[in-house]
C-alpha cells in the first residue's frame, strides 16, 4: 500500500480509484440533485457523505487546480465528484456550490477507502 503522500497527482487517485471499483462519477442533474450515472440513482445531500477530498494544483497555470470529492452513499456505495478549483470551476449548474457544501464532511484516511 501506499503512503498517503505519494497519491499527489490526479491520474494516480483516480487510477487507484479504477483499481478499487470505486470510479463512479456522480454528477448534478436536472433536478438540482447529485446523481450516479451508471446506477441511475438520485440523492440529496443528507444521502451522501464526503469521505475524502484531494486538491491537486498545476504546476504554473492557476487553470490547472482542481478538488476531488470522494462521496459515499447510505448503501455504501464510493463515487467521485471531480471539479475545477475556486473560480475556475466547471460546474456551471445551478446550485452545485451549495448541494455540495450541505453534503456532511468525514474525512478517512486512504488507507480505510483503498485497503
Amino acid at each position: 500500500m501506499e503512503k498517503p503522500g505519494e497519491m499527489t497527482t490526479l491520474s494516480r487517485v483516480m487510477q487507484k480509484l479504477h483499481e478499487k471499483g470505486l470510479d463512479h462519477e456522480l454528477k448534478m442533474s436536472d433536478h438540482g440533485r447529485m446523481q450516479n450515472t451508471e446506477k441511475q440513482k438520485i440523492y440529496n445531500p443528507e444521502e451522501l457523505k464526503i469521505i475524502k477530498t484531494y486538491r491537486f494544483e498545476g504546476e504554473s497555470d492557476p487553470g490547472d487546480m482542481s478538488v476531488l470529492y470522494l462521496i459515499e452513499d447510505k448503501e455504501g456505495e464510493i463515487g467521485y465528484v471531480l471539479d475545477a478549483y475556486g473560480a475556475y470551476s466547471t460546474h456551471e449548474e445551478s446550485g452545485f456550490d451549495e448541494f455540495i457544501q450541505k453534503i456532511p464532511v468525514e474525512d478517512r484516511e486512504d488507507q480505510l477507502i483503498f485497503a
